[in-house]
């Protein structure tokens, strides 16, 4: 079983305040200030793919919805879902901008991992701001 956070601005506090704290309790604020422009973009994607997921799961459509990657990080998939019952499985790709997306990648991605689907209709799905 897997613990997380689910509230936004605890999930915010944990990854930059509490991990600084040290930071904080010298008075260094302009350091968490470049910590936090360094990897708030990464954060928010993060965010943005658990919207996603959360949005899924709320259409109680698939018996499983998770994030997918290959060995050494080379293909990461943002969102697999799947539907045993109804043979049906989506790839998604999330992106803050909607002129990121790029499906043709998204298919190019997934060569091992579709095989495994044979018997499933398959669908790739873009996600950005756009969408919520």
């Amino acid at each position: 079983m897997k613990y997380g956070v689910e509230d936004h601005f605890h999930k915010f506090w944990f990854r930059f305040i509490y991990k600084y704290r040290s930071t904080l309790e010298i008075s260094n604020i302009e350091y968490l200030k470049e910590i936090i422009k360094r990897d708030y973009a990464t954060y928010r994607g993060k965010i943005l793919e658990n919207y996603y997921m959360e949005r899924l799961m709320a259409t109680k459509q698939y018996n499983t919805i998770a994030r997918y990657w290959e060995r050494n990080n080379q293909n990461e998939i943002d969102i697999v879902a799947i539907n045993d019952v109804e043979k049906k499985v989506l790839f998604a790709e999330v992106k803050r901008n909607p002129d990121k997306l790029n499906l043709n990648n998204l298919i190019e991605k997934l060569q091992n991992l579709v095989p495994h689907f044979k018997e499933y209709q398959i669908k790739y799905q873009g996600f950005s701001i756009q969408n919520m």
